[in-house]
C-alpha cells in the first residue's frame, strides 16, 4: 500500500487529474457565469429605452390634452411601454431575492408606473396635465436607477468571472510549477544521477552507488543499480582473478611447450647421448621447479638398469634407494610413493613406444598437488619422446646393419654376375691349357687358350674397374640426380663422347634399390655405347610418364645393335636381369635416324602404392 502511495504513476497522474480538474471547473463557471450575463445588454437597451417612452408619452399626452389630437397613438405608447417594462430581457437579469436593490427599484418602477404614471396618461385632462409632467421626472429617475442597477449586477457577474479566471490561472499556474518541481525532483533528477554513475561505471570506476533508494519506481531503480555496480564489481573482481590465473595458465603451458619444443629438438635432432639426456633432464627440472631426477635405461630381459643421466650429486642417487631392485622400480607404469619426510613424491613412469619398455624417468614432485596436476601429464609427454627417441635410435642402428647386409648382398651379387662368371670361364681355359701344355703338338689350341685368358682378364679388370666406380660413387652421393650426372660426366671424359642428360621424375621417389638398379643399367649400356656403338653423340633420359610409370632411354647415333657372340660379355644379359628384378621391360631399338636405344620401362613401387590409394579414393 505505501509502495503504491510513493509510485510515480500516481504521483504524476495526480498531477495531471489536479490540472485537468481546475481546468474544468474555472471552465464551467465560467461558462455557468457567461450563461447569466447573456441578455443583460438587450436588458440595459430595454431598460434605457423605457425612458425616452416615458418622455414621449408624455408629449403625446401634452398634444392630446392641448391640441385635441387623436388618443391612438398615445395608447400605442402605454401598450409598448408596458411590453418592454414586461420584456423577457428585463426579466431574465432580475434576481429571485426580492431584497436585492435590482428587484426593489424594479418592483418600484412597476408601482409608480401602475398606480402614478398610467393612471394619469389615460385620464387625459387639462387639471391632470400639470400632475402628469411633475411626476415623469422622478420616474424617469427610478429608470435610470433601474438602468444602473442592471448594468452593475452585469458588471459583478463580469467581475466574478474574472476572479475565477485569474484565480483559474494562477492555480493552473502553480500545479504546473509544482508539477515542475516534483518531476524535477522524483524523475529528472535521479535519472540525471544515474546517467552520471552509469558513465563512471563505463569508465572502469565500479564503485558507485546511488542515494535515490526511496520506495518508488526510481527508488528501485535505484537499489538495482546499486545492485548491479556490486554484482559488476564483484564480477570485475572474479574476472581479474581469473585472467591472473589464466594468464599463469598461459605462461605455464607456455614454458612447457617451450620445454616440449627444446626437448623434441635435443632428442629427435641428432643421435641422442648421456650429455642429451642429462640436458634435457636438467632442462625439466628447472622449468618444473623439481628437485631431483634421473633417467635409467633396462630392458626386460636386463637384471640391472644403468642411470644414463642424474641431477644428484649422490650416488647412487636418491629415488634408487627408495625401492630394494631394478626390477621392482621398472615393475609399474607408474608408481607413486608418499613416505618421503617432506611429503613430497616420487613419480616413477615407463620409456616406452608402442613395443618395448626401455626404461624409467623418475623425478621427486613436490608437495604442491595444484602444481602436481599440471607437471604429470608435462613429465608423461617428455617420457614418452625420451621413449620413442630410444626407439628411433635402436630402429636406426637395426636399419644400419640392415643396409650394410643389403649392400654386401648387393655387392656379392654384382661380383656373381660379373668376376665370378668371368672367373670361372678362365678357370676351365686355364685347365685347357693344362692338358693343352701336355701335347706339345697343339700349339695353336694352346695360343687360343692364351689369347681367351688375355681377354678374360682384361674384361674382369674392366668390371672390377666399373663396379669399383659404381660403388663409390653410391656411397658418396645418394642422389639419382647427381649420380647420373657423374656417370654421364665420366663416361664423356672417357669416350670424348658429347652425352646429353634429361631428368625429369617429378614427385616420383625411388627406393635405393630401385636407384641402384637403374645406376648399372644406364653405366651398362654408356659402356656399350663406347665398346661397339663407333658413335660420336649419345643421349640419356629419365622420365615419369602420365601413368605414375617411369621410362629410361640410352641412345647413340652409332652402327646399331649388335649382340656379342663372346663368353666374356655379359652386359645385356645383366640388364635383363635388372629390368626383371624392377618388373620393367627392357627394348633394343633402332633409332630412325641411326643407331639404337636402349629403353626401359617399369612402375616404382611409391607409384604403385600411390595410384591404388587413388584408385581406393575414386572407389570410395
Amino acid at each position: 500500500m505505501k509502495q503504491l502511495q510513493n509510485s510515480l504513476l500516481l504521483r504524476i497522474g495526480g498531477m495531471i487529474v489536479a490540472i485537468t480538474v481546475l481546468a474544468l471547473v474555472s471552465m464551467s463557471t465560467s461558462w455557468m457565469i457567461a450563461e447569466t450575463t447573456q441578455g443583460n445588454g438587450q436588458a440595459i437597451n430595454l431598460a434605457g429605452s423605457l425612458r425616452m417612452q416615458s418622455w414621449r408619452m408624455a408629449s403625446l399626452y401634452q398634444q392630446q390634452v392641448t391640441a385635441s389630437a387623436s388618443a391612438a397613438p398615445l395608447a400605442q405608447a402605454i401598450q409598448d411601454f408596458e411590453k418592454s417594462l414586461k420584456a423577457a430581457a428585463i426579466q431574465s437579469v432580475l434576481p429571485i431575492d426580492s431584497t436585492t436593490p435590482l428587484r426593489r427599484v424594479y418592483q418600484q418602477v412597476v408601482h409608480d408606473w401602475q398606480h402614478i404614471i398610467k393612471p394619469e396618461l389615460l385620464t387625459a385632462t387639462s387639471q391632470g396635465q400639470g400632475l402628469l409632467l411633475s411626476n415623469i421626472p422622478p420616474f424617469v429617475d427610478q429608470l435610470n436607477d433601474l438602468v444602473k442597477q442592471i448594468e452593475e449586477a452585469t458588471e459583478a457577474k463580469i467581475f466574478v468571472l474574472r476572479l475565477i479566471l485569474g484565480l483559474a490561472i494562477i492555480g493552473t499556474l502553480f500545479v504546473v510549477i509544482w508539477s515542475i518541481y516534483l518531476i524535477n525532483n522524483i524523475l529528472v533528477k535521479p535519472l540525471t544521477t544515474l546517467l552520471g554513475l552509469t558513465e563512471r561505471i563505463r569508465q572502469g570506476k565500479l564503485t558507485v552507488y546511488t542515494d535515490f533508494i526511496g520506495d518508488d519506481e526510481i527508488g528501485q531503480l535505484g537499489r538495482a543499480f546499486n545492485r548491479m555496480a556490486e554484482d559488476l564489481a564483484k564480477l570485475y573482481q572474479d574476472l581479474e582473478t581469473r585472467v591472473e590465473q589464466k594468464t599463469a595458465e598461459l605462461t605455464r603451458s607456455n614454458r612447457s611447450l617451450e620445454l616440449l619444443y627444446r626437448s623434441i629438438t635435443r632428442l629427435h635432432g641428432v643421435s641422442p647421448s648421456t650429455e642429451v639426456f642429462q640436458t634435457v633432464l636438467t632442462d625439466a627440472e628447472a622449468v618444473l621447479g623439481l628437485d631431483h631426477g634421473l633417467i635409467c635405461l633396462k630392458t626386460d630381459s636386463e637384471t640391472q638398469g644403468k642411470v644414463i643421466a642424474s641431477t644428484s650429486p649422490q650416488q647412487p642417487p636418491p629415488l634408487c634407494q627408495q625401492v630394494s631392485s631394478c626390477a621392482e622400480c621398472n615393475s609399474s607404469q607408474m608408481l607413486r610413493m608418499n613416505n618421503l619426510p617432506d611429503g613430497q613424491q616420487i613419480l616413477r613412469l615407463p620409456l616406452t613406444d608402442a613395443e618395448q619398455r626401455y626404461g624409467i624417468l623418475a623425478v621427486n614432485l613436490p608437495a604442491d598437488q595444484e602444481r602436481v596436476q599440471w607437471q604429470v601429464p608435462l613429465l608423461e609427454a617428455l617420457s614418452h619422446h625420451i621413449g620413442i627417441t630410444i626407439a628411433s635410435e635402436q630402429r636406426s642402428e637395426q636399419h644400419r646393419r640392415v643396409s650394410l647386409l643389403e649392400e654386401r648382398a648387393v655387392i656379392a651379387r654384382e661380383l656373381h654376375d660379373s668376376l665370378a662368371q668371368s672367373l670361372a670361364y678362365m678357370k676351365i681355359q686355364v685347365s685347357r691349357l693344362r692338358t693343352s701344355l701336355k701335347h706339345p703338338a697343339e700349339g695353336e689350341e694352346v695360343t687360343e687358350a692364351l689369347e681367351e685368358l688375355r681377354e678374360g682378364l682384361n674384361s674382369s679388370y674392366q668390371q672390377l674397374r666399373e663396379l669399383l666406380s659404381t660403388f663409390r660413387l653410391r656411397m658418396e652421393d645418394a642422389d639419382l640426380g647427381r649420380a647420373l650426372q657423374q656417370t654421364t660426366h665420366e663416361f664423356a671424359e672417357r669416350g670424348h663422347l658429347p652425352i646429353t642428360l634429361e631428368l625429369a621424375l617429378g614427385s616420383i621417389n625411388l627406393s635405393p634399390n630401385e636407384e641402384i638398379h637403374l645406376l648399372q643399367i644406364v653405366r651398362e649400356a654408356l659402356s656399350n655405347i663406347l665398346k661397339h656403338a663407333q658413335a660420336d653423340q649419345a643421349w640419356v633420359s629419365l622420365q615419369a610418364q602420365l601413368d605414375g610409370s617411369i621410362r629410361l632411354q640410352i641412345e647413340d647415333n652409332g652402327v646399331g645393335i649388335q649382340k656379342m657372340a663372346g663368353v666374356h660379355h655379359y652386359g645385356m644379359a645383366i640388364m635383363e636381369e635388372r629390368a626383371r628384378a624392377l618388373h620393367g621391360r627392357l627394348q633394343y631399338l633402332l633409332r630412325t635416324t641411326g643407331g639404337a636405344c636402349v629403353q626401359l620401362e617399369f612402375t616404382p613401387n611409391s607409384a604403385s602404392s600411390f595410384a591404388h590409394d587413388i584408385r581406393i579414393a575414386h572407389a570410395a
